[in-house]
């Protein structure tokens, strides 16, 4: 908007000083006369590159090829304005009373040169202190050929401009067509726009009240639409030349990505449910120094609705500060971190996780903060209930706050950090409580085979470029605790005793356990599980990059009246898409063997000192006690033979 009410002030304020044109009769004398004249009310040259001649048809008026319009003293030696050719029609009535009323000026092929200089005023507004010393400076007989002049319609043909803000990159367009409609000087100015920012047409319809105020830097009522394929644009409200503006605006998208297309804004492909078709209204008010506010704002993206506020500090960096709320929201064009890796828990996680590039140069395009509150979110996998997310961007740094949010069944608060200063990484501090572990792990991890209402706390930092990368390098630590719960493809008592059990299930009273993450494996030694008459204790890995298991539980039966129990230790091992399961039977029936071997040991050698007439000590070795007795009963026969006895 600011950008087409610079064009149109100083299309319109750059030729309307050419009308002067009229005052010549055939020749190059008044051609002179005329330029005279304009230098005196604007301060700027008018130079005719070519001959000056009167025309009668179609319209009565005058012709020129050829024509410049010099530049202010700061902005350079280029000419501020030419053209190809200008024609200008006149009523030739008003002409014989005196009176210069123009019916057309039509420019083929013009060229705007504008600019900016450090106090924010363009090259286009004409006149000032230099015309004042010029106008003196024109002979009497020459001020009194001024007459007064308006123009009731402007035509341009095939315009091309170029727009250079004191800061920031300059802008071209070419292929510019407008027609202007002035028939009241004091009154409204109507304006039919078409520019091509990038090939496609763009049109533009506005209307601009008191419009010679408003070319005097006065503020004028303003209205304006603008039209592209996929949407359009709608403002009402007021305005000045230096693109100050104040009023209603409202927008409606059927195909958002084209629509900004239409704008030179291409590339930009949103996800469903975030504005591939949208509808908004809002107060608007942008001041000069590039900052847009935008109040009682009601926005609707394909059918979420939301309301609220947003400041836009407009720069190189665009700077932002949002506070929106909204309804029940969904937002299906995301896809959840576990489908982007490699499968869902269901049968795909033997794919591994993705190891496409991560894009996340979005984190650059913007700083600022953006507060969201809703009643529910559907959104990348997840179900939000009623939250309240944070939002902040810092040069590449993305802060995710939950504050808090309903999220796995439960509430989840603290913060998420994405991080792409020097090579991509992600991070978080959370707790939680309430949480379906079930739902959790399933769609962060893609493991969905513990099941429980948790509580507890996360602290995780990865690192790479994909998200296989990530999950190897995962590093932290955290804890949890669960109240009553199963894990599904094994079934614990079943083993332990005999009976049914409960259906493949271990059905659990509790469980607790702490970890540490390393490397992108989950490490765990405390783990505590107790089911009716059974504690289980585990220890072990847990493969989060490499989605594998090597874990081994500790079930242990209780004994009767306080004796020990029975322990048969289980072993989980192998991917998560398909672990084996099996009991660790050599470990479980070591003890029982030791003690079987013990007791036997015990009664030979309680019948060996019997037979043998001595006592064996237990840490005595039995063959030798044997070869000892042996050989003394032998060495005693000999005696009694020698002795005769």
């Amino acid at each position: 908007m600011k950008l087409i009410l610079r064009i149109l002030g100083a299309v319109v304020a750059t030729l309307a000083v050419l009308v002067v044109v009229l005052f010549m009769l055939p020749g190059e004398k008044v051609a002179g006369l005329a330029a005279d004249q304009i230098e005196a009310q604007t301060g700027r040259k008018l130079t005719f590159h070519g001959k000056v001649r009167f025309t009668l048809w179609p319209v009565l008026g005058v012709k020129s090829d050829g024509v410049a319009l010099s530049n202010a003293d700061w902005a350079g030696p280029e000419p501020m304005l030419t053209a190809e050719r200008l024609s200008i029609g006149i009523s030739a009535a008003d002409l014989l009373r005196g009176k210069v009323r123009v019916t057309e000026v039509s420019a083929l092929l013009p060229h705007l040169n504008l600019s900016e200089n450090a106090q924010g005023q363009g090259n286009w507004v004409l006149g000032g202190e230099e015309a004042e010393a010029n106008q003196t400076a024109v002979a009497p007989e020459n001020q009194a050929a001024v007459l007064p002049i308006s123009i009731e319609k402007l035509t341009l043909t095939g315009a091309s401009l170029r727009y250079q803000p004191h800061q920031g990159t300059p802008v071209e367009m070419s292929q510019v067509d407008m027609v202007l409609r002035w028939p009241d000087p004091s009154g409204t100015v109507n304006v039919d726009l078409t520019v091509r920012p990038a090939g496609a047409p763009l049109q533009v319809q506005g209307e601009v009240g008191s419009f010679a105020a408003f070319l005097n830097g006065e503020v004028a009522s303003v209205g304006a639409s603008v039209t592209a394929a996929g949407g359009f644009l709608r403002f009402d409200g007021r305005a000045d030349l230096t693109g100050a503006a104040t009023g209603r605006v409202t927008a409606k998208t059927t195909d958002t990505e084209t629509f900004l297309t239409g704008f030179g804004q291409s590339g930009i492909a949103l996800p469903q449910g975030l504005g591939q078709a949208l509808v908004i209204g809002a107060d608007a008010t942008y001041t000069t120094d590039g900052r847009l506010a935008l109040r009682d704002m009601a926005l609707d993206l394909d059918g979420n609705k939301l309301e609220g506020g947003v400041d836009i500090a407009l720069s190189e960096v665009p700077q932002f500060t949002a506070q929106l709320n909204g309804g029940h929201l969904k937002v299906p064009g995301l896809s959840s971190a576990a489908s982007a890796g490699g499968g869902e828990a269901t049968g795909q996680a033997d794919a591994g996780w993705s190891k496409a590039p991560i894009d996340a140069s979005a984190l650059a395009l913007a700083n600022g903060t953006a507060v969201l509150s809703f009643d529910s979110l559907s959104a990348a996998g997840y179900e939000f209930g009623a939250s309240k997310l944070s939002l902040s961007l810092d040069r590449s740094r993305a802060v995710l706050k939950f504050q808090p949010a309903a999220l796995f069944g439960g509430q989840v608060q603290g913060q998420v950090v994405a991080n792409n200063r020097n090579g991509f990484s992600a991070g978080g501090k959370l707790s939680f409580n309430g949480i379906r572990l079930e739902k959790a792990m399933g769609q962060v991890a893609g493991y969905d085979r513990l099941n429980g209402e948790t509580l507890g706390e996360l602290e995780f930092l990865a690192s790479g470029g994909n998200l296989d990368a990530l999950m190897r390098s995962l590093s932290g630590k955290g804890w949890l605790e669960i109240n009553k719960g199963f894990f599904t493809g094994f079934d614990l008592e079943k083993l332990m005793r005999s009976g049914q059990g409960n259906g493949g299930s271990t059905v659990f009273e509790t469980l607790s356990a702490s970890y540490v993450l390393e490397k992108g494996n989950l490490l765990n030694d405390d783990l505590l599980v107790t089911l009716k008459g059974i504690r289980a204790d585990g220890a072990g890995r847990i493969g989060l990059g490499a989605q594998d298991l090597d874990y081994r539980f500790a079930p242990t039966i209780s004994g009767l009246n306080g004796a020990a129990g029975l322990t048969i230790p289980v072993l989980i091992t192998g991917p998560w898409a398909d672990p084996k399961i099996r009991p660790d039977l050599k470990n479980a029936l070591q003890p029982e063997i030791d003690a079987v071997e013990q007791e036997a040991k015990d009664r030979v050698i309680e019948k060996l000192s019997e037979e043998l007439e001595v006592e064996i000590a237990p840490e005595q070795d039995l063959n030798e006690v044997i070869r000892d007795r042996i050989e003394q009963e032998a060495k005693d026969q000999l005696l009694r033979l020698l002795q005769g006895n």
